[in-house]
């Protein structure tokens, strides 16, 4: 038995029916493994597991399961980034991009896992401030920083900088900066391309621009992106990462976006194949019929 990751920490975001049933079915498995059990939240179901804060797993556990969907991924990812903690998702209901373990194969899945047969997979993150009179940090984002309009529909006006250059000025509903784990997410609604998940960039996307010529942009992953909103916005904005609860913008202010000094490592199969999920969730492999 591989001794790697004795103690295993579960990862949730909510205590409800289907959510029981899974961790269950989770602990039973690792249980009859040997493995020491932690939680980041107290189970009413499950008392007897250990509770330990997610900020205290990096000392106390050896690999963390995020159990849920793609959205538990990313918060456990934005919490253990920079930790050197491994991460691994198993998904509970639809198929996600990043959570890609199955109740279904839970069993010879996670064994291939807690054997160390694997895959380590390295994300980076970016992280938002909002610069007025002082630079405030917002908070960090796997998929996607978003400046959008706040309760309103009408459009906010805002220009665009790369590195300190002028990049340009927009009226459109709101703007989209992704890694490329996040591009399959709201980037891509807006129009935005796919990227490989191995590339060291970051794609802008429009969410409904003003003007015909507007077109999503690739750029190098180290650059800092500058967005100031303009004072002729008569609308409140707001600025969000991983669509999380934002922090309300005032005309003037500078959105800076740049990439984060952490990164996150994530755990998949051997035979992992990026492509297969996404001709799965985009149904690409769907025959065409006349």
């Amino acid at each position: 038995m591989n001794s790697t990751f004795e103690r295993i920490g579960l990862f949730i975001r909510k205590d409800d029916p289907v959510m029981e049933k899974a961790v269950v079915q989770i602990t039973e498995f690792l249980l009859s493994q040997s493995r020491t059990i932690f939680v980041n939240e107290p189970l009413s179901f499950l008392p007897e597991l250990k509770v330990v804060s997610i900020s205290d797993f990096p000392q106390q556990v050896d690999l963390t399961i995020a159990i849920g969907g793609d959205g538990t991924l990313l918060s456990a990812s934005r919490a253990l980034s920079g930790s050197g903690m491994c991460l691994v998702g198993i998904n509970v209901g639809r198929l996600g991009f990043l959570a890609d373990l199955t109740l279904a194969k839970l069993a010879p899945q996670l064994s291939e896992i807690l054997a160390g047969h694997y895959r380590e997979d390295t994300r980076f993150l970016m992280q938002a401030s909002v610069i007025n009179d002082t630079a405030k940090f917002i908070g960090k984002a796997m998929n996607d920083v978003v400046v959008h309009s706040h309760q309103s529909l009408h459009m906010i006006e805002f220009e665009t900088y790369i590195n300190g250059r002028f990049l340009n000025s927009q009226r459109a509903d709101g703007l989209v900066i992704a890694t490329p784990t996040g591009s399959t997410a709201y980037a891509m609604s807006a129009g935005g391309p796919i990227l490989d998940v191995n590339l060291d960039v970051l794609v802008l996307a429009t969410v409904c621009p003003h003007t015909l010529s507007n077109r999503p942009l690739v750029v190098a992953a180290n650059s800092i992106i500058d967005i100031v909103l303009s004072d002729n916005n008569d609308t409140s904005a707001m600025v969000t990462c991983d669509g999380r609860p934002g922090k309300e913008l005032q005309a003037g202010d500078i959105i800076r976006i740049e990439r984060h000094p952490s990164t996150i490592k994530l755990l998949h199969l051997e035979d992992h194949d990026h492509y297969s999920i996404l001709r799965a969730k985009l149904e690409w492999g769907r025959k065409l019929t006349c």
